[in-house]
């Protein structure tokens, strides 16, 4: 009998700063729901770049539950009509924002899917919507920005969870998501591994201070010099120095007991120059020389992950679909609304080469726990991995994977000692026994910094660039003048 496992559906998607259309997202999310499958998943995850304006998305919470609230309501509308049987294809009836919509909950009916979390770093943002919410427990949040100021308008946020089928731990998973943007532009190729290292640097579950400080028992500096002083990796006498390390490595995206999947706006290219004129662009047509898969093997990520110096000891599903950027919209072809359109005409931007910057990929099973169940040993069991239709919003394709994820408990998870012992005085690849990068102590102090300026500059452009700003300075202004009049006839 195969190991049990949870059906998780991970999807990611560049909204170009638009309020998604929730009937044509629905429709989408439908065509991922009945790829390779016929129930849904027992978890969603979206992790969404360019969620909304500068705005809203620097100052959040309030500002931006209408942007979330649309998501929840497609992902929604596309489950209900999965429970309803609708067909899958191109024949297909389109969702409609009136026809067994999410708010028809207001009549007491109950969502398929609960929205359990939805946080941001600046632009970007991961939401999890869950079948069963009683078996999501001891949900977290972590963020880390590494744009101007380390702000957010280029991040990553992150969730981590344990899945707990009957809530007595027997048939239970730990899974982290990482939902990041990555630094665009062909030539940036550098800045991007490195973004990938301030994640594994600053994306932490708990205040690295804090768990420094109980680990050794000292004060914040002593704890410092414990993370810092790496040079000694073969002192396995030094407890407290042992002890820091892996509890570092607990609270890391790279927590050995947890399962990991990445998705993002990951903005790896094909070249690291732009096109010049009349260059070969990607088709999809099979018959022409310039098929797309032909383009694949020039794919960044690929290349600087198979060589280590980026999304270190991650897997990806084999890449099928087209290029999912940079899209250039065209015209309808007939009156239509967006809706009712079944496919959306466009071309490749001239000046950008197609490439495959969005992508979702996952830690693997670990060889120990692989090693010690062989004769029926957990694996990841991808069902799909796919982009979806272009969206008239946007100028990338969403993509998905729908994969099943092994139910292996927290204690079958942990490294072998001895394997601890002997990874660490060698130069190990596995990132579950030794992080790529060491986590930086001053993450969430530097975070709490960055938070500020990120609200400073998301309410200053609320008040100077938008109509509500507006009305706010004007009612200030007014106000002060009639203040100061008052007093000067007083």
């Amino acid at each position: 009998m195969a190991p049990l496992a949870v059906d998780l559906l991970v999807l990611t998607f560049n909204c170009a700063a638009a309020f998604v259309n929730v009937a044509v997202f629905a429709n989408h999310v439908h065509t991922a729901f009945v790829d390779n499958a016929t129930a849904l998943p027992d978890l969603v995850v979206l992790s969404l770049q360019e969620l909304a304006p500068l705005s809203p998305s620097f100052i959040g919470d309030y500002f931006l539950h209408p942007y979330f609230s649309r998501f929840d309501d497609a992902v929604n509308l596309a489950a209900r009509r999965h429970e309803g049987g609708s067909s899958a294809g191109p024949a297909r009836a389109p969702v409609s924002a009136t026809s067994n919509s999410a708010d028809s909950d207001a009549t007491g009916a109950k969502k398929p899917y609960t929205l359990l979390a939805a946080h941001n770093v600046g632009y970007t943002a991961v939401l999890l919507f869950a079948r069963d919410p009683k078996r999501i427990q001891d949900l977290r949040d972590a963020q880390v920005g590494f744009g101007a100021a380390e702000m957010g308008n280029k991040g990553a946020v992150g969730l981590r969870m344990l899945y707990d089928v009957n809530g007595d731990g027997q048939q239970a998973t730990e899974l982290t998501f990482v939902a990041t943007h990555l630094a665009a532009m062909e030539w940036n190729l550098p800045r991007r591994n490195a973004n990938w290292a301030a994640i594994v640097r600053g994306m932490t579950f708990e205040d690295p201070k804090v768990v420094l400080q109980n680990a050794s028992g000292g004060v914040g500096t002593e704890s410092d010099r414990l993370l810092q002083d790496t040079a000694a990796d073969d002192d396995d006498d030094d407890e407290d120095r042992s002890r820091a390390r892996r509890r570092l490595h607990d609270i890391s995206i790279y927590k050995p007991t947890s399962h990991l999947f990445v998705a993002g706006d990951l903005n790896y290219r094909i070249s690291t120059t732009s096109p010049p004129p009349n260059a070969a662009f990607p088709s999809l047509d099979a018959a022409s020389e310039n098929f797309y898969p032909r383009f694949f093997p020039l794919d960044q990520l690929t290349r600087e992950r198979t060589a280590g110096r980026t999304l270190h000891g991650l897997s990806e599903h084999e890449v099928k679909f087209p290029p999912t950027y940079k899209y250039n919209v065209l015209p309808k072809k007939a009156p239509t609304s967006d809706e009712d359109e079944t496919e959306v005409p466009w071309e490749f931007a001239p000046h950008r080469y197609p490439g495959w910057t969005d992508r979702v990929l996952y830690l693997d099973v670990p060889s120990w726990v692989k090693k010690t169940q062989q004769a029926d040993s957990p694996k990841m069991a991808v069902k799909a991995y796919n982009a979806l239709p272009l969206m008239r919003t946007s100028d990338h394709r969403a993509v998905y994977l729908r994969i099943d994820v092994p139910l292996v408990s927290r204690e079958e998870m942990i490294p072998p000692a001895s394997l601890l012992r002997e990874q660490a005085s060698s130069s190990s690849t596995d990132p579950r026994l030794r992080l790529p990068v060491d986590v930086n102590p001053e993450a969430w102090t530097r975070r709490r910094a960055a938070r500020r300026l990120e609200l400073i500059t998301g309410w200053s452009a609320f008040l100077w660039s938008t109509k509500e700003g507006a009305w706010v300075l004007a009612t200030f202004l007014a106000v002060g003048i009639g203040s100061y009049w008052w007093l000067y006839k007083q």
